[in-house]
């Protein structure tokens, strides 16, 4: 939805609330898409969002769109809106949810009412969320759906449409149709389109494609988005240690696992946790904001060392200090942009060794040709104002240097982390910013002692 139509709605929809002309509403929001309602849910105040709900439950809008609005909302916001109603609202709704929607939001109850709950559910679903939930948080285990189609090789094409007829909206992944033997081994995959242009009477095992693109049970989310994306897939089937087929992961539940992956990752070189919301209160966003305010002073004392150290020959040359900041200011600015790059390329799952020094080689000869032209700009600016072409030249040095120096770390530093298995987008900021600062520092006032004093 469009922001301009995301802000006419929800102004209509706070006036309609504040006037309790409830049916105005219900009209308004039955002919919109679940998505936008979706959307629309998640911007109102948390008194705004139970009026809607008792208006869904009261005017009893179908389970299948009830359930599809849940899925679109973020998980925290669903959880926290259903937590206010009686179990026997909720339950119907989580039933009618796929397994991997409905294992995002079991885990979030209380748990008091989280055991209601599953005690309230279908026996089926329930065996299907406490396998999902023994898996480890952001695997592929966790975000599958266990609604699929699978069927054995010896299966007719015939029969498998009349299979895939039957499923209806039961299954979740009707384009793919996975073949398995006898022990519900993954043996092969037919595309739906391969399933209507063959004859009727050919198996399935004649035409499948045994070169299955799968992943483990325990595999990282973001290792299962970058394989749906590298292969275009519209879903990826996952298998347990004995290759047999559990789940799959849907493109849908891949774009979410993108976003949120891209939020988290966004919010980390920022300094910020990836559960930060502009919906926390004052002191909430004060105790997740302070740790790193604290390390990032504590990463910045570096430079103030390196100052104290040079402390005499800043008092002799007072035009020092005044174009000391534009040489940390400017190495920040570039290890900031090569830091961003590479873990864009960690992110996506295409760095190795052989990459990152092409990077490398390639990045540190841009900072070599913008050090060249802006040092010598620099330089004759600062000759122009000082009138010390002694001055001008240390700060065109000292420019280049830094711009080198930015680039070095910001590729290096995010490479390093993540082979040390730490995350690169939590760390890497800080780091270069540490050492372009502290480094950039000592060669200007180191040169500048030896030069000047």
């Amino acid at each position: 939805m469009k922001d301009v139509a995301l802000e006419k709605l929800l102004r209509f929809t706070k006036q309609f609330i504040k006037l309790r002309t409830l049916g105005h509403l219900w009209n308004a929001l039955i002919k919109l898409h679940y998505a936008d309602v979706a959307t629309l849910i998640e911007h109102l105040s948390p008194s705004e969002r139970q009026i809607v709900f008792q208006l869904f439950f009261d005017r009893k809008l179908e389970l299948p769109k009830f359930s599809e609005i849940i899925s679109e909302i973020k998980p925290e916001i669903a959880v926290e809106i259903l937590s206010d109603f009686e179990i026997k609202n909720i339950v119907p709704i989580l039933n009618e949810l796929s397994s991997d929607d409905a294992t995002s939001l079991i885990p979030l109850f209380e748990e008091n009412l989280q055991i209601d709950i599953l005690k309230k559910m279908k026996d089926e679903e329930v065996v299907d969320l406490q396998e999902q939930l023994s898996y480890p948080d952001e695997s592929a285990g966790r975000i599958m759906s266990s609604d699929f189609l699978a069927l054995s090789g010896s299966t007719s094409a015939a029969d498998a449409i009349s299979a895939i007829q039957l499923a209806g909206e039961e299954v979740e992944v009707p384009f793919y149709l996975y073949v398995i033997d006898d022990e519900e081994r993954l043996v092969g995959v037919v595309s739906l389109k391969q399933l209507i242009l063959i004859k009727s009477k050919m198996k399935l095992k004649d035409i499948m494609n045994t070169d299955v693109y799968k992943v483990d049970v325990f595999t990282d989310q973001e290792e299962v988005a970058s394989v749906v994306a590298n292969y275009n897939l519209l879903a990826i089937p996952v298998v347990d240690d004995l290759n047999k087929l559990v789940g799959v992961v849907t493109v849908d539940d891949v774009i979410d696992i993108i976003h949120d992956e891209a939020t988290e990752d966004i919010y980390k070189l920022a300094g910020v946790t990836q559960d930060y919301s502009v919906e926390l209160g004052v002191g909430k966003s004060i105790v997740k904001r302070m740790p790193w305010l604290f390390l990032s002073l504590f990463t910045t004392s570096f430079s103030a060392l390196v100052i104290i150290l040079f402390k005499g020959t800043l008092e002799k040359f007072i035009t020092l200090a005044v174009i000391m900041g534009m040489v940390n200011a400017i190495g920040g600015v570039v290890g900031n942009q090569t830091v961003a790059i590479m873990v864009r390329e960690i992110v996506i799952g295409t760095m190795e060794w052989k990459k990152t020094k092409k990077i490398l080689f390639k990045e540190m000869l841009v900072s070599f040709g913008n050090g060249i032209i802006i040092g010598v700009f620099a330089s004759l600016v600062t000759f122009l104002f000082f009138r010390d072409w002694k001055i001008g030249m240390i700060f065109g040095g000292a420019i280049l240097f830094n711009l080198i120096n930015g680039t070095f770390f910001g590729t290096i530093i995010p490479y390093v982390l993540k082979k040390i298995k730490l995350d690169p987008a939590l760390a890497s900021g800080l780091i270069v910013t540490m050492l372009t600062d502290s480094l950039g520092l000592l060669f200007f006032l180191g040169v500048s002692s030896m030069i000047l004093v």
